[in-house]
């Protein structure tokens, strides 16, 4: 999936821009912190500007290809894995981002999973501070 290491490369150099065209307009990204997840390109775009600033050496181990079940409507979709490491405020973070796409090859929905359970809550206060500071969040 060329998207999938188009995204790889766009997150490992913080570039936001480059992310903007790899996302569908109605993507949703399911989050470790949050029950209900990010709905829309602007949102997801906001969140990723947020994460790129608080997620610290961040590096992607690999890369795992398949099909999974969209939580939309039940069908399969193309998916790809991307195990991950970083640090927030000093707590090394373990997880993947897992990303499914639509019919163009483009990201519709996103969900990420984090261990370990201090980490969690160390990346949900440093996201949560920064969409606040972005005005994303109140």
């Amino acid at each position: 999936m060329e998207t999938a290491e188009r995204f790889r490369a766009a997150v490992e150099k913080r570039d936001l821009t480059a992310l903007d065209d790899l996302f569908t307009e109605d993507i949703r990204l399911y989050s470790p912190v949050k029950f209900t997840p990010f709905e829309g390109r602007a949102a997801v775009l906001g969140l990723f500007g947020v994460l790129v600033r608080t997620l610290e050496d961040l590096r992607y181990l690999g890369r795992l290809e398949g099909t999974v079940e969209t939580s939309a409507d039940g069908t399969e979709a193309p998916t790809v894995i991307l195990p991950f490491r970083a640090t927030v405020n000093g707590k090394q973070i373990h997880g993947i981002d897992q990303l499914q796409f639509d019919e163009t090859g483009r990201v519709k929905e996103f969900t990420v999973m984090v261990r370990p359970q201090s980490a969690v809550h160390a990346l949900g206060e440093a996201v949560l501070a920064g969409l606040i500071a972005d005005g994303l969040a109140g």
